[in-house]
């Protein structure tokens, strides 16, 4: 698996797939309009994205950021760096790329020196929350965000 910083244009792509397969299986998550490369750079900087790719073949994506002041407003400058945006191929789900995944994003938060890998996913969303309980993550807590009720993660990533 080879990885790629600041491939906006992928990782929007993978999104818009994602978002599509979700929506027919009848789970939304995301709507294919707020996953175009320009809607993403409003939230997400094009260095701040990771692309996966196996074979040439992009297999997955997400973005990892230094701070996050929407979704943890009282953290401590340097503590953690907070993941957003995991999305695997619908192609490749279910053998266990998430992890991969989240494993990569812990490794280099890890390598920035920083104490924690944080995200959040919707609190109405029990295969998220257990995907991320089995990857080592702790739920924080539940909190109202802007208008959206989320579950918050962290994982440890030194001793």
């Amino acid at each position: 698996m080879s990885y790629a910083q600041g491939d906006l244009d992928a990782a929007s792509a993978l999104l818009r797939e994602v978002a599509r397969d979700l929506k027919e299986r009848g789970e939304d998550l995301w709507s294919a309009e707020s996953l175009t490369p320009e809607r993403l750079e409003r939230h997400y900087p094009r260095e701040s994205w990771r692309v996966a790719r196996q074979g040439g073949e992009v297999v997955g994506t997400y973005a990892l950021l230094m701070t996050d002041p929407f979704f943890w407003p009282d953290d401590p400058p340097g503590e953690a760096t907070y993941l957003h945006k995991l999305g695997v191929h619908p192609a490749w789900q279910g053998q266990g790329l998430s992890r991969t995944l989240l494993d990569h994003a812990a490794a280099e938060a890890r390598a920035l020196g920083r104490s924690f890998l944080r995200l959040d996913t919707a609190a109405a969303r029990p295969r998220l929350r257990a995907l991320y309980a089995a990857a080592g993550f702790r739920e924080v807590d539940v909190v109202q965000a802007g208008p959206w009720l989320v579950a918050r993660f962290e994982r440890r990533l030194g001793p």
